[in-house]
């Protein structure tokens, strides 16, 4: 007999077309949250005053977007080497899409309490979430041979896929202890780091071309 959970869950578009969007309406909400304050105004001064009483926001908000771009890349990377998929991953995908919609939510606590390390570091317990959930998801496609590569091209992916994520939480663990020291240094490295990871400023041997 064929049981239903043989069934559910093999199609990748699926996860991808869902992943796209939640991704982007996360990305629009980040946004939402930088609300213009309701006071009145009598002189540029005071609208200047106003506007840099916003900086916080701002720059949490460009640490969440960077965060969200990295860790969309990083799932569709993993995403573009499966050649098929099954019910276990589609839970997994599932539970890394809570955790980019709760990134909104953290991400507001941090604008609103940029000043208190408990705000830096609930931030970062939500990176750390995304980190361990999508190496889990390369990790189980990897044990159950779902990964399209031959087994020459495998190793070089696999160890560049793995090390990412690993040195990643690293760096960003390294940021968020910084917030012992002072809240916005951590915050700057934590930047720093996905600027790296962004734009590669400084980066090892990158993974291979996927051949078509």
């Amino acid at each position: 007999m064929i049981r239903y959970n043989d069934l559910a869950g093999k199609k990748i578009g699926r996860i991808e077309a869902l992943s796209d969007g939640v991704f982007a309406i996360a990305l629009t909400l980040l946004v939402l949250e930088i609300k213009v304050p309701e006071r009145p105004v009598h002189s540029e001064a005071e609208l200047f005053s106003l506007f840099l009483s916003l900086s916080p926001k701002f720059l949490s908000y460009f640490l969440s977007f960077m965060t969200m771009g990295i860790f969309w890349n990083g799932q569709a990377v993993q995403l573009s080497y499966m050649k098929t998929y099954d019910r276990n991953l589609t839970w997994n995908a599932l539970f890394f899409l809570l955790l980019v919609s709760l990134l909104p939510f953290t991400t507001a606590f941090l604008g609103q309490y940029t000043q208190y390390r408990f705000a830096l570091l609930l931030y970062w317990c939500n990176i750390l979430l995304l980190g361990l959930v999508l190496y889990l998801h390369w990790q189980y496609a990897s044990k159950k041979q779902f990964i399209a590569l031959d087994a020459g091209a495998f190793p070089t992916i696999d160890k560049a896929v793995r090390s990412r994520i690993v040195i990643a939480q690293v760096l960003y663990l390294a940021g968020a202890l910084l917030c012992f020291i002072h809240v916005y240094l951590s915050m700057a490295f934590i930047i720093l780091v996905q600027l790296n990871y962004a734009f590669a400023i400084i980066s090892g041997k990158g993974i291979q071309k996927k051949k078509d």
